[in-house]
């Protein structure tokens, strides 16, 4: 087989969220001459799956399973070991390429007669979409020869020491033996020695990396005695030079560079733990001494002051810099002009309240719950209720209901009014807060206090932060806030695997997801015959009556209505007396006169304010919708489902979505109103190609919903037991219970 130009080396550990987009930003380089070695280091996340996905499908990744955790250096030997290709690039596995990028570096290495090392650049990404090139971009692009040693180019080892924006001949790092050592801040002692033995040196002023500055996960911003590891790192850069003594002359260089790492660790407030920053620096102060050059001056400014504070083991210079800094900022923030306005008196009077229910101890026996800002009693959070009063009877649970919603709470369950003095007092103890969507942006997340954020769908379209992309999906958001808010979670609970990677890649903060399926559809799967009559019966729905429930999302653009893509009424008729419609329009619309003559009429029941959508979807027969994210619960029945497409393209450019909904529907899909209609009088809804597109949409997004999601969220959260794995579709697939169909529709097949 002919040797690849590249080879990839991508470490991977818990990053299922950014794997993907990782792997896509490699696999759609136009340069293919390539392969990828992903190494999975053990991850416990699942992202070892993905690995496997992506190696069927593409024969140019190879997925290399490692039997347990090493550690990112070690992991990338591994992926050496196996590497076949000219040159070795290394790709962080949240990280990706920019388009065009091994083009780019294939064309420099045939122009400058492939060197053993080729430089190139990065940009940092950041969450709210921001993009900042590499600091010291100028230096790539400085005049010189094109082909180098580092003693000509030495501005180069002031750049970032990364491994990752650089390509090495593979012949050249098996001559000089180059390894990662395990631990933290490996890449320094790969990159110095790697540079300073270099006898041919290119560059390539372009940014290949786009290096994603992750708000939470980045092992580097996390607090740990870990980044002890760098005075390990750097002793082997030593070691180094003293094995070549012809490189004496870099000692001065190589010793400012680890005492301005060193500085670095201990200026990063996210890094070490508050009772070790002394300990650090006396460590640092050892090395400083140990490793410090004859004659060796520190530089002028206020970089040669903090240095000074190693050279004379004062820890207080430090500290006197450090606390200046906070003084001018806060100087800088005083100096801001205020908020315009000033509160209401009310306002002023509830804060304060609010303040003092805080000080009061957490209710260890108390939680709180809501659901559709407090639109009533419903969703997952009232599953996790109902079961937590069965698994922790000693938890009062309160739910927020806002007065107009009271008739969906059901008797017996305590309820609370938003703005009330007792709704401060619940938020400011309960030691557990449920919610579907956030809490109010003035909630305070209270120190011992677990925030369950449950979410309300499988995210068909794009949520969060992806939103950044689709100005009209966007509108009026305040992604700020919305991460502050997601900041206060504790456990994110998911239904699938598809929708933890969503979550965690558009909500990056640091909770916990539990994938435990949603608990709402715990009772679609448990559902018996009995308990579906039981639903049609309470619905007035005749027997024998064919019932579709239509039920579609909301669009971010158009006038805000509830718009039907179709003539209702002539859809009706034309479907006949023995179907009756069910629509429910989403809860930021509100149906018209349309849907009031036609329920006149008999044709439709408009159950847009029935409180649970639970008994809706036990009750249909078939659902109609186009993008909502009802058609993921309903499938849990294993009954037809109808997609109406009839603005796909427009929804796919406006909101955006997460996959491809027309390659993988979870039935039929129709266009126009003659499909639909043909769809159900044909049989085609029910026959067996839809049937088939259903199972496989079952079992990409129904795997874990086996009735017992919220009692996995319950033990877990409530009674503090280890997370339980939920059980895979193979062992849950059957095909729910339901009233006799009508010929019409077909046959519903049994799930293989």
């Amino acid at each position: 087989m002919t040797a690849k130009l590249f080879s990839i080396v991508v470490p991977v550990y818990n990053v299922r969220a950014y794997l993907r987009e990782c792997l896509d930003s490699v696999l759609a380089q136009s340069f293919r001459d390539f392969e990828v070695i992903a190494v999975d280091d053990a991850t416990p996340d699942g992202s070892g799956e993905i690995l496997d996905e992506y190696a069927t499908r593409d024969a140019r990744v190879r997925a290399l399973h490692l039997p347990q955790n090493v550690g990112l250096g070690p992991a990338r030997d591994a992926g050496i070991e196996v590497a076949t290709g000219d040159y070795l690039l290394f790709l962080d596995s949240d990280d990706s390429l920019e388009p065009g990028s091994l083009a780019a570096m294939a064309d420099r290495l045939e122009q400058t007669a492939r060197p053993e090392i080729l430089f190139f650049d990065y940009a940092r990404t950041y969450w709210d979409g921001s993009v900042v090139r590499n600091r010291h971009e100028h230096k790539l692009a400085e005049p010189g020869p094109d082909v180098f040693r580092i003693d000509e180019r030495p501005d180069l080892l002031e750049m970032l020491m990364i491994v990752w924006n650089k390509a090495y001949r593979r012949d050249f790092v098996a001559r000089n033996d180059l390894r990662f050592p395990p631990g933290y801040y490996e890449d320094a002692p790969w990159t110095y020695p790697a540079l300073l033995s270099a006898r041919t040196i290119a560059v390539l002023d372009r940014v290949c990396v786009r290096y994603r500055q992750r708000r939470h996960g980045n092992i580097l911003r996390s607090r740990s005695r870990k980044h002890f590891d760098i005075f390990g790192q750097y002793e082997r850069v030593f070691a180094f030079l003293d094995d070549h003594p012809e490189l004496d002359d870099w000692r001065p260089v190589l010793f400012r560079r680890m005492a301005s790492h060193y500085l670095h660790v201990l200026r990063s407030r996210d890094r070490l733990p508050l009772e070790a920053r002394r300990e650090f620096f006396g460590e640092a102060v050892q090395r400083y001494s140990r490793f410090r050059p004859p004659g060796y001056r520190r530089p002028r400014g206020l970089h040669g002051v903090k240095m000074r504070a190693l050279e004379r083991d004062d820890y207080w210079i430090l500290q006197a810099i450090s606390g200046a800094g906070r003084v001018k900022r806060g100087i800088r923030a005083a100096r801001r002009p205020a908020g315009r306005g000033v509160r209401s008196t009310r306002r002023r009077l509830r804060d304060a309240y609010y303040r003092v229910a805080r000080s009061r101890p957490v209710d260890e026996h108390l939680a709180v719950y809501a659901a559709y800002w407090y639109r009533g009693y419903a969703c997952s959070p009232a599953a996790i209720y109902e079961k937590a009063r069965e698994l922790a009877p000693d938890v009062h649970g309160v739910w927020v209901v806002h007065p107009d919603k009271a008739a969906s709470v059901p008797a017996g369950v305590d309820v609370v009014r938003p703005g009330s003095r007792r709704y401060y007092d619940v938020l400011a103890r309960a030691k557990y807060c449920v919610n579907n969507v956030n809490f109010p942006g003035g909630m305070v997340k209270r120190e011992g206090s677990v925030h369950v954020q449950t979410q309300h769908g499988v995210p068909l379209k794009k949520m969060g932060t992806d939103l950044l992309d689709y100005p009209v999906g966007a509108a009026r958001m305040d992604f700020e806030a919305l991460m502050r808010r997601c900041d206060r979670w504790d456990y994110l609970v998911s239904p699938n695997r598809f929708a933890t990677e969503v979550w965690e890649r558009s909500y990056p903060s640091d909770y916990e997801t539990l994938e435990t399926g949603y608990p709402r559809n715990d009772r679609l799967a448990l559902a018996d015959g009995a308990e579906v009559a039981r639903v049609r019966e309470s619905l007035g729905i005749p027997p024998g009556r064919t019932t579709v429930l239509y039920a579609p999302t909301f669009r971010d653009w158009g006038r805000g209505g509830f718009d039907v893509p179709f003539d209702l009424a002539r859809v009706c008729e034309r479907l006949g007396g023995d179907h009756l419609v069910l629509v429910r329009a989403h809860y930021f619309r509100e149906t018209g006169e349309e849907v009031a003559d036609l329920q006149a009429r008999d044709l439709v029941r408009d159950v847009s304010a029935h409180p649970c959508v639970e008994d809706l979807l036990l009750a249909a027969d078939v659902l109609l919708t186009d993008y909502s994210s009802v058609m993921f619960d309903y499938a849990v029945l294993d009954r037809p489902i109808v997609v109406h497409a009839h603005d796909w393209d427009t929804y796919v450019r406006c909101r955006g979505v997460n996959f491809d909904l027309m390659a993988t529907p979870p039935g039929v899909v129709t266009f126009d109103e003659q499909g639909l209609v043909d769809a159900f009088l044909s049989g085609r809804a029910a026959g067996d190609e839809a049937g088939r597109a259903r199972q496989a949409f079952r079992k990409r997004f129904c795997e874990y919903d086996d009735g017992h999601a919220a009692e996995r969220v319950v033990r877990r959260v409530f009674l503090g037991e280890e997370a339980r794995p939920a059980v895979r579709s193979s062992s849950v697939s059957r095909e729910a219970p339901h009233h006799d169909v009508p010929e019409r529709l077909g046959e519903i097949p049994d799930v293989p």
